[in-house]
């Protein structure tokens, strides 16, 4: 009896965790800015991205779990928008839909040539928060520096570009 109880338990918990979903990784995603016309829309952020150096080359805009082993991880990134630079104003903004509310963090690269390498002479780059980023971090602050909280609805935030 007390086996069948523990059995019966066990399934429970499995199936609870089972309708959990799961942080999705590896999509990649158009910039449909329709996702975060309103704040009745989301969970997602709504990311003005602004100082781009040249309107010229791809920019790469990758949303993270807020979490040690997954920021900037190969791999680990749950949305990124690709696309061809063409700020105005040099701002240029996109939405990034998040799975569910929670902490998250957010890489953009702008890659001047757009040859899909980085280039630290030439690319630039900047981080949710705006954290400052070095040479002695290569570029990567850790993930309490670029954390954010994204709610249920639509999330703003700023990120300023970086040019070594």
């Amino acid at each position: 009896m007390v086996m069948v109880k523990v059995a019966m338990g066990l399934m429970s918990v499995a199936a609870l965790v089972a309708a959990i979903p799961a942080m999705a990784h590896g999509e990649e995603i158009a910039n449909d800015l329709g996702r975060c016309e309103s704040s009745a829309k989301g969970p997602a952020v709504l990311v003005d991205v602004r100082g781009f150096a040249a309107a010229t080359g791809k920019v790469r805009v990758q949303s993270y779990p807020a979490t040690k082993a997954a920021w900037l991880a190969k791999g680990e990134w749950i949305n990124r928008i690709d696309t061809a630079v063409r700020p105005s104003n040099g701002t240029m903004r996109f939405c990034v839909p998040v799975p569910r509310a929670g902490e998250y963090g957010i890489a953009v690269r702008h890659d001047r040539d757009g040859n899909g390498k980085t280039d630290i002479s030439r690319d630039g780059g900047g981080f949710s928060n705006n954290p400052a980023i070095s040479i002695f971090n290569l570029g990567k602050p850790g993930v309490e520096k670029a954390a954010f909280h994204a709610g249920p609805g639509v999330t703003k935030i700023t990120i300023n570009l970086k040019y070594m």
